[in-house]
């Protein structure tokens, strides 16, 4: 069934599944966007970075934490757009072998008109230990359902 912005209530809340990052994935993402030494370099990151190695851009945290979203509620969804993002966080560094999930759950929703709602999601990625690594405020238009 598709969920509609009648389908969701305050409270409601979703879980992906897991997804294990890897650093073949770490590398190759930030060799595109963001290619700093501590996500591209295993042997400096290992000897300079506080973190003792490799670490994922914030922004495949935000990227793969989206797919895991779309996994468990999105993909699903009479979404139209997102209309933005608030208390966007980076949390703890992700890292090869780490293993996130994402929860979600709507946190509140407002009428714009007949034809479409705002939802507003709260959004934890969590690794393998329940830490939150990263989290936000998605801003999302759902359609209303036509009957």
């Amino acid at each position: 069934m598709t969920l509609h912005f009648e389908d969701l209530a305050v409270d409601d809340e979703w879980t992906s599944g897991e997804y294990e990052v890897t650093e073949a994935e770490i590398r190759e993402f930030a060799k595109q966007y963001d290619p700093q030494w501590f996500h591209t370099d295993p042997d400096r990151a290992a000897d300079e970075s506080p973190y003792g190695g490799l670490i994922a851009s914030g922004w495949h945290t935000a990227a793969m934490s989206m797919r895991l979203l779309v996994d468990c509620l999105l993909g699903d969804a009479a979404t139209i757009a997102a209309r933005g993002v608030d208390e966007l966080r980076w949390r703890r560094p992700v890292q090869p072998g780490d293993r996130l999930s994402v929860r979600a759950a709507v946190e509140d929703r407002e009428v714009d008109d007949e034809n479409r709602g705002t939802v507003r999601l709260r959004i934890e990625t969590t690794n393998e230990n329940d830490e939150v690594v990263f989290s936000m405020i998605g801003i999302v238009l759902f359609a209303r359902r036509q009957e």
